[in-house]
């Protein structure tokens, strides 16, 4: 007689397999559902306990209920870059009074976006903003955020002049230096880890490094060739970066953006060379009187 429950080879290894494929998919379910909520909550406390900032109170719950976002400044993407931006933006904008003039913050746009269509990097959405502030200075972060004093505004004679230091400050964008200050200062604070700096960290050392720090003889120099690439190829007069730093060196306070390592007048005879070898002669955006009258009008 034959048992009532006969199983061939080919039964058994079919139902083995069918149970195996459940197995598999209950546990990328679990996978999903906890595993990788938990090794961000492990990863969320280990950067939190291991920061060395006593100053500062971290809260640990956005951290543990919304996860840690890590970056990699050695490898930022371009999408990584523009978040941390406005990132630092929300925090810079705690720091700095920024103008709520929209026809003096429309002008700066528009002076921007004819730089910004001539950067090596057009695919960032560069932002333009105005600081009420009477230094003359401007200063840049990551991801196309600019940012400029209306002391600046004032202090220039024209519109090239004042495009001259927008186009530096871009400069500094297209090289990454604030990035590469960012990667320095976090190794040397032994915070960096192995998988890389969390967002809160990262946007102060970012936020720290723009307004306080300057930036290094390399930097500048770089930031100034390719601000005048920028300048010249949006058809503004290069001689108005040089004629800004010669006048504003003759201050008796010398501006922040200018205060750096190298000094003014070396970075001023590095430009006039470059200057000598350009084929262009325009003279756009020189007119003193329209610029002045236009710069009266929107501060009014």
């Amino acid at each position: 007689m034959r048992p009532y429950f006969q199983f061939s080879h080919n039964s058994l290894f079919t139902l083995i397999m069918i149970n195996w494929n459940k197995f598999l998919a209950s546990y990328r379910v679990w996978r999903r559902r906890w595993l990788y909520p938990l090794i961000s909550v492990i990863v969320a406390i280990s950067l939190c306990l291991s920061t060395p900032l006593p100053s500062k109170a971290i809260d640990l719950l956005p951290l543990l209920f919304q996860g840690v976002q890590i970056f990699q400044l050695s490898n930022l993407s371009t999408r990584q870059e523009v978040e941390l931006g406005r990132q630092m933006n929300n925090e810079l904008r705690q720091e700095v009074r920024i103008s709520r003039n929209r026809q003096l913050t429309s002008y700066i746009e528009e002076v921007g976006r004819r730089l910004a269509a001539n950067s090596d990097r057009p695919n960032i959405p560069y932002t333009f903003q105005v600081v009420e502030d009477d230094a003359v200075n401007a200063f840049a972060t990551l991801g196309g955020f600019v940012y400029v004093n209306t002391g600046l505004i004032q202090a220039a004679e024209n519109e090239a002049e004042l495009a001259s230091v927008i186009g530096h400050e871009m400069g500094h964008i297209e090289g990454k230096h604030l990035v590469k200050q960012m990667r320095q200062r976090a190794i040397a604070s032994g915070i960096a880890t192995a998988t890389g700096l969390n967002r809160s960290q990262a946007v102060a050392i970012g936020v720290d490094l723009a307004l306080n720090r300057p930036r290094s003889r390399q930097d500048e120099y770089d930031a100034d060739t390719r601000g005048l690439k920028i300048l010249t190829q949006a058809g503004y007069a290069p001689s108005a970066m040089v004629s800004f730093m010669k006048k504003l060196q003759g201050r008796s306070v010398i501006p922040t953006f200018l205060s750096t390592h190298p000094g003014a007048s070396d970075r001023v005879k590095s430009l006039q060379r470059q200057i000598d070898d350009l084929p262009s002669n325009s003279n756009y955006g020189l007119d003193n009187a329209d610029y002045k009258a236009n710069i009266r009008a929107l501060l009014l």
